[in-house]
């Protein structure tokens, strides 16, 4: 039987309406994605909300003229800039003459772990463990039948601001559309693009946008850090139009032009006329220092929560970047790993349609809602049946 479901992912740029297909023979084929640009958001709301609606409709519009079906339920990713996430342990004592971990025990800690939570204002809108650990063996996400006396869980929950997910409910219900659900864009892309191993390591994904940076620190199969910083390539471009007196849009076209780490010295850049300006020339020279400023600010930022802030990663840690405000200029990734002092990797290719770092998170999105889809119809998928598998990437097959 064939599942059409429908997702909406907010960036900092752009909304996108995806609409995948989802049936016993092609686990998730995306047949739409409608795109719309709008002014985006910052850690204080939208910046145009008087736009927001326009831009919706616009994204979902593109979306329903290309699957020729009308969007009545759509499921909705929770940016990061409107989340929090909260990595909790929890303790549960076994018992019996013959204590084993039950899938009631695996219940019991996220119950405990989740009371922790009571106070925090917002709504839970994911929840995954990083592991579990019965008495003092190994970490595992499969606990179900380990014999102790003592279970610990290391427990990730992802809370998701009421102000975003009222008002984003209230503008579809206008727009005659019912909110299946809201998830956390974050923790999707993450299990899409860091594997298995890289999760058992404890790593990062770094997603630069154009107006912030994500810095995801995920072990198991557990978000279990998250900051965003209120900085993307859109501070490169503003930085460029401010220092060299031209345009916006064209400082973005010299941004994307822009090779790091290769002075061959005579490369120009060229902005044509317009509103009546003359056209200009800019060489290498004039252009390097701004832009390396600027990524040298953030960089610096990006490190001082990986190290200091987050603290967690190892020397078999992996550092993987996408978003569209470096991974897209060739040596972006290697100049930033030299200003981190890590290998910076990029993200794997998951899927053949949309595998620009422009729609990470919209795949990541995509890929949690089917991955729970999924689960929800598997036959005893209920918790701590199979842990290990429960966001197993479907996209990457």
């Amino acid at each position: 039987m064939k599942t059409t479901v429908a997702t909406i992912d907010f960036g900092t740029s752009k909304i996108v309406t995806l609409v995948a297909e989802n049936s016993g023979s092609q686990r998730c084929d995306i047949v739409a994605a409608g795109i719309s640009r709008y002014d985006g958001y910052l850690e204080e709301g939208w910046n145009n909300p008087e736009g927001l609606d326009e831009a919706i409709r616009r994204s979902l519009a593109d979306a329903e003229s290309q699957c020729g079906t009308k969007i009545k339920e759509i499921n909705v990713g929770v940016p990061g800039a409107f989340t929090r996430v909260y990595a909790t342990k929890a303790t549960v004592s076994l018992s019996g003459t013959d204590p084993r971990v039950t899938s009631r025990d695996v219940r019991a800690a996220f119950s405990q772990a989740a009371e922790k939570l009571e106070d925090i204002p917002g709504v839970v809108i994911h929840s995954s463990p990083a592991w579990f650990m019965v008495d003092s063996s190994k970490k595992t996400l499969e606990p179900v039948g380990m014999k102790g006396r003592e279970m610990t869980a290391f427990i990730s929950f992802v809370v998701g601001d009421r102000g975003f997910i009222d008002d984003v409910t209230t503008r579809m219900a206008e727009m005659g559309i019912q909110v299946a659900g809201f998830f956390s864009t974050t923790a999707g892309e993450a299990m899409l693009y860091l594997d298995e191993q890289a999760r058992d390591h404890t790593s990062v994904l770094i997603d630069m946008g154009y107006l912030n940076t994500e810095i995801i620190g995920v072990e198991g199969d557990a978000v279990i850090y998250h900051k965003v910083l209120p900085a993307g390539g859109g501070d490169i471009a503003v930085a460029l139009a401010d220092e060299l007196d031209i345009s916006l849009s064209a400082a973005e076209e010299i941004k994307r032009k822009f090779v790091y780490g290769i002075d061959s010295g005579d490369d120009k850049y060229e902005v044509p006329a317009a509103d009546g300006e003359k056209p200009a020339v800019f060489t290498r020279e004039q252009v390097k220092p701004v832009i390396c400023k600027a990524v040298d600010e953030i960089a610096e930022q990006i490190k001082d929560a990986i190290d200091n802030d987050f603290g967690g990663l190892g020397n078999w840690s992996h550092v993987l970047m996408t978003g569209g405000g470096l991974s897209f200029n060739r040596g972006g990734k290697e100049y930033l790993g030299g200003r981190l002092g890590r290998a910076v990797e990029d993200i794997p290719r998951r899927t053949t349609k949309l595998n620009s770092h422009s729609f990470s998170s919209s795949l990541g999105l995509m890929d949690l809602i089917i991955d729970t889809i999924e689960q929800q119809k598997a036959p005893g998928g209920g918790v701590g049946s199979k842990v290990a598998g429960f966001f197993k990437s479907l996209l990457g097959g």
